[in-house]
């Protein structure tokens, strides 16, 4: 990639939970945990060049890149206090970026589209501006596929591989629980269920005796674990892993868990992968 100063810098890649709306933002205790993660989060990772959001919060045909120079924020929520649509993060974009990862689509047989207009979506603010609320790093955002195939989100990871050669942070944002209605009323997935899944990921991307191959079946058939069902209704939330488990690739190390900890009472898990020494 052009765009990019700095090369043969490994890239950080993380999977994160964002919470609920704007929550994280509003401290609201059920996010306390989430909140002091990601504010202390910086500390731990080294400061990127530019960010790459793949946000839970939006679905299209063709993967798609926000390409603005300075997008707005979609306030994608609603029924949240005023202040709510308030919020400001005043992120630059990227385009050059944007158009660079789209190049690198095509050149492994993936079509891509840019999208100057769109904003960024409570995804990629929400957690962004608790990590680094200066708001003075470049992001680009990139969409899910509307058919929410497993398959397809890995592969899309896969054909973006030459970017954790490159200095950036790669972020797929989501939800390693997300059945909504359950937040509500408990009672629709119980702590089992929650436990059980949480742990199936967890031991799908840490385990060390497992292959690449073993993680990437594992990940490609998630349905098969336990309470999936139950934990992602749908799999918005759950899909930016695949996409960053992709990127990471076969020769990266195992992930490691960054965060494990009750969000709106479901325990919900973070994951980082490194490349090896």
């Amino acid at each position: 990639l052009k765009t990019l100063v700095k090369t043969n810098v490994p890239a950080t890649i993380i999977y994160i939970p964002h919470g609920g709306g704007p929550r994280p933002l509003l401290h609201d205790p059920a996010h306390r945990l989430l909140t002091e993660f990601l504010q202390s989060l910086p500390r731990d990772i080294d400061r990127p060049a530019a960010i790459l959001v793949i946000s839970a919060h939006w679905e299209e045909r063709q993967p798609t890149l926000i390409s603005g120079a300075r997008p707005p924020l979609f306030y994608d929520y609603y029924g949240f206090p005023e202040e709510s649509y308030r919020i400001r993060y005043p992120a630059p974009g990227h385009p050059q970026l944007a158009a660079d990862i789209k190049e690198l689509l095509h050149g492994s047989g993936i079509a891509a589209e840019l999208d100057a207009q769109r904003g960024f979506d409570h995804g990629m603010f929400v957690p962004l501006k608790l990590m680094y609320p200066e708001a003075d790093i470049p992001c680009v955002q990139l969409s899910l596929l509307a058919n929410l195939d497993a398959a397809a989100h890995i592969a899309l990871g896969e054909a973006l591989g030459a970017l954790r050669h490159r200095d950036l942070l790669i972020v797929g944002s989501g939800m390693s629980f997300h059945n909504i209605r359950s937040f509500y009323m408990p009672g629709l997935a119980d702590r089992e269920d929650n436990e059980n899944f949480n742990q199936w990921l967890i031991d799908t991307c840490t385990q060390q005796h497992l292959s690449h191959g073993e993680r990437r079946q594992r990940l490609l058939h998630w349905m098969d674990a336990p309470s999936a069902p139950v934990c992602h209704p749908r799999p918005e939330h759950l899909l930016p892993l695949h996409v960053c488990f992709g990127i990471a690739g076969g020769t990266s190390a195992p992930a490691e868990v960054i965060f494990n900890r009750p969000v709106m009472d479901k325990t919900v898990a973070g994951f980082l992968w490194r490349e090896p020494a």
